[in-house]
């Protein structure tokens, strides 16, 4: 019998260790679980964040590709600014141009208009001194005419003579 007893204790020795296994083992087991559900939630909660940051990149993305397009719009916008300011100054230096080739043209013209006037100032004197040899050279026939009916009136006393 102190067999048997010593079996029972021992039996029980076992069954304590293995109750004390098997309440370390539901300890451990619970505290598992606990870190599971602990794990479970950290990865729900990752999984939010993963979906915000998903939402946040697509709308950094599409931010980024209305840049780009406002960028190149900008581009565009001073490529024809660009072209534009040339051909202001291209303008510009055209009405330079033609206001330089007008200023010759008046300055010429009013030479030309000076020069018409002398001359329309010539064309009186000669006009007036024309007319003067005109009248000299009537006044010269009416002489001639004059000294001719003498002459002939003198012939035709002498002829009578």
């Amino acid at each position: 019998m102190d067999k048997i007893k010593e079996r029972l204790q021992h039996l029980r020795l076992e069954a304590d260790n293995a109750v004390a296994r098997a309440e370390e083992a539901e300890a451990q087991n619970k505290k598992y679980e606990q870190l599971l559900l602990e794990k479970e939630q950290e990865i729900t909660s990752l999984q939010h964040k993963v979906s915000v940051l998903d939402a946040d990149l697509e709308k950094a993305e599409t931010k980024l590709a209305d840049l780009k397009a406002a960028q190149e719009d900008g581009e565009q916008s001073k490529t024809a600014n660009e072209g534009l300011q040339r051909k202001i100054q291209l303008l510009e230096e055209e009405l330079d141009a033609a206001d330089k080739n007008l200023k010759d043209a008046m300055d010429k013209l009013r030479q030309v208009d000076v020069k018409a006037e002398h001359f329309e100032r010539q064309v009186t004197r000669l006009e007036q001194e024309r007319d003067q040899w005109e009248k000299k050279y009537e006044e010269a026939q009416e002489k001639y005419r004059e000294s001719k009916r003498e002459l002939d009136e003198l012939v035709a006393t002498m002829e009578g003579l």
